[in-house]
Parts: C-alpha cells; sequence; structure tokens
C-alpha cells in the first residue's frame, strides 16, 4: 500500500479559498487549490491542443486507488461512474424478478428510484422510518439499501446493526455513502456494493462516482454499460471483437469524463493526507458548536438540520449560504469551515 504523507489541518485549511459563510458542502464541496489548478491546467491544454489526454487518465487511476484507501477496499473492488444512480441501476438490475428490497423512506432517490424502476417484474420497495429499518430486514428481505448518512437531516445510520440484520437473513447490503466518505470513517468492505459520488464530501467537481463490489456481487452484475474502459486492457479495446473485460471491478467502468477526474485525484489525495478521523473531528466539534448555540444536544454528524423560524431569509441576509431540506434548515461543516462560520451563522439567526 502506498505511503501517504500527513498533513496538519491548519496547512490543509490553508490550500482553501472559500468565501466565508460557505455551510453547505452536503450540496456541494469547496475544492482545494491543487485541484482547481490541475483543471484549470487541463483545460488550457484541451484549449491549445498542446498535449494528448492519456495524462488525464492518470487522474482516474490515482483517484480510483485513493477511494479505495479511503474506504478500506483493494483497488481491484472500486469502479468509476459519474453518477450514483448509474451505479445503483447496475445493482438493481441484478436482482430477481420478484425481489423485496427495504429502504429508509426519507432516503435521497439516486438510492429509490434505481430500485423502484423495477415494478414492472415484480421488485417490491419497502420503505420504512429509519429508527424501524433494522427489525424491516426480516426472512424475505432480498437486498436492504441505505444512506450511511441521511441527506436531509445528517442521521448516521446504525451501520454495523444494519448489516447484521441484512446478514442473518441473507441479504444483499448496499450503502449510499454520498454523504458519508470525506468526514466520516466507512468500511466498505462490509458491505456488498458502496457507491459514492465525489461532489460533495469529496469534494471534486460534479461528475465522478465511485462503486465497490463485494464478492457477493462480481458476478452477479452485468456491465451494462461497458465500453473500450471496461476493457482489461483499455488500449487495446478500441476496436471490434471478441468482448474482452477487465477481470475485476474495472468490468463496470463507465468512460470517464477527463477534466472532473482531474480534478477528483488532488482532493481525495489531499483528505487522505489530513486523514479522515482528523477530518471527522474538526467537522463534528463545528456541527456541534452549531447545535449548541441553538440549545440542542451534540450528535455525531457533520450536518445538522434545525427548526428556526425564518432561517433561510436571515442567513441570506447576512451572505450566509446553507440549505433547506424536508422542511428544516440544514448546515453543514466541513474541513474550509471554521468556527467563526459557526459564529456568524448563530449570530445571524438569533440576533
Amino acid at each position: 500500500m502506498a505511503t501517504v504523507p500527513h498533513l496538519d489541518l491548519a496547512a490543509a485549511q490553508a490550500l482553501f479559498d472559500p468565501q466565508p459563510g460557505w455551510l453547505n458542502t452536503a450540496s456541494y464541496g469547496l475544492p482545494p487549490r491543487p485541484a482547481v489548478e490541475a483543471v484549470q491546467e487541463a483545460l488550457e491544454i484541451w484549449r491549445h491542443g498542446s498535449a494528448s489526454w492519456e495524462p488525464w487518465d492518470e487522474s482516474t487511476i490515482r483517484a480510483r486507488a485513493s477511494f479505495a484507501r479511503l474506504v478500506g477496499v483493494p483497488v481491484t473492488r472500486v469502479a468509476v461512474g459519474g453518477t450514483v444512480s448509474e451505479l445503483m441501476g447496475l445493482v438493481a438490475a441484478a436482482l430477481p424478478d420478484g425481489a423485496r428490497v427495504v429502504v429508509p423512506e426519507v432516503e435521497f432517490t439516486s438510492n429509490l428510484f434505481p430500485w423502484m424502476v423495477h415494478a414492472d417484474r415484480g421488485v417490491e420497495v419497502v420503505t420504512v422510518p429509519t429508527a424501524q429499518l433494522v427489525e424491516a430486514v426480516t426472512p424475505g428481505t432480498s437486498l436492504v439499501a441505505f444512506g450511511v448518512v441521511q441527506s436531509a437531516t445528517g442521521e448516521v445510520l446504525p451501520y454495523d446493526d444494519v448489516i447484521a440484520a441484512a446478514r442473518a437473513v441473507d441479504a444483499l447490503v448496499v450503502a449510499d455513502a454520498t454523504q458519508a466518505v470525506g468526514w466520516l470513517p466507512v468500511d466498505a468492505s462490509q458491505v456488498d456494493a458502496l457507491a459514492c459520488g465525489g461532489y460533495k464530501w469529496l469534494m471534486s467537481p460534479r461528475g465522478t462516482a465511485f462503486l465497490t463490489v463485494g464478492d457477493r456481487l462480481q458476478e452477479r452484475l452485468r456491465p451494462l454499460s461497458a465500453g473500450w474502459y471496461a476493457g482489461a486492457d483499455v488500449h487495446s479495446s478500441y476496436y471490434g471483437p471478441p468482448l474482452r473485460l477487465a477481470e475485476d471491478a474495472r468490468r463496470f467502468d463507465v468512460s470517464p469524463a477527463w477534466f472532473s477526474w482531474v480534478g477528483t485525484a488532488p482532493a481525495l489525495e489531499l483528505l487522505e493526507q489530513v486523514g479522515i478521523d482528523a477530518v471527522h473531528d474538526h467537522d463534528v466539534a463545528l456541527a456541534n458548536r452549531f447545535r449548541a448555540g441553538l440549545g440542542l444536544v451534540p450528535a455525531d454528524s457533520a450536518i445538522v438540520s434545525a427548526s428556526v423560524p425564518g432561517a433561510t431569509e436571515r442567513l441570506e441576509r447576512a451572505g450566509i449560504r446553507a440549505a433547506s431540506r424536508a422542511g428544516s434548515l440544514r448546515v453543514s461543516f466541513h474541513l474550509y469551515s471554521t468556527e467563526a462560520d459557526v459564529d456568524a451563522a448563530l449570530d445571524a439567526l438569533l440576533g
């Protein structure tokens, strides 16, 4: 395994250029300067045609390896794509007719619609409150799909408990870690598949996503979007038969949008250098500072959902960017967030 140099939190924060008051990483993350510079350099090459594309593809290779290390799986278990929903769709297409899928009722639709579109062949999607998810995984369940961190509320689901319940009835486990990887330690080796979009907590351009594929799914999935990039050797897979796909999870790859991946690799490598545990502690401390200011009890999430009358208007007047989800204010804190951001938001809401 590659040795990753360490970077302390303060040094990492110096690599960002946020306008104060960005509290909406749960919508999209801000890029570190090396990622922006890498994309700008690639755009200049594209503008002038001054070099070939192969170095851009090296970014996809680097990002895949970095993501594998972040979630604790071999790089051979990681496929790349553009969106979570397309990657979830691969798994959904592999379900047998009449399968029963259990999903939390307040689940982002990228991890809901891919299952529901198979209703015509008898796939039943059962949605339940998150508090009842574990007990809803009963005999006859084919698959349980859940967000590791709930998008609207920031609730961290009981990862180990859901997995144990699924294993007890021989159900597959599929996790959407888009709101988790980047600030919350996640072990993807424990689930059958884990999908993650890169543009939130991984601080990457929109258009990059990952799928980890476990042993039980490797042979069940059909590479429905197979093309040259899914080939055993991509550079000899440009033309003609026979079918010659990669033996590992690369067979599920979708041809990469180069510039998005150019920006993704430096962002993931920065997270590795800081360490997810350090990012977690920083993000959660800021979230709990905000919660305390509102009179809420501490929690273990970088996302805070709160009901505050007039919150959207108050924050907008103060130049603070947050979100409204499921009828509540949603704020989120990441590597580049500061105590000053928290205090400015509280002043705006409570002043």
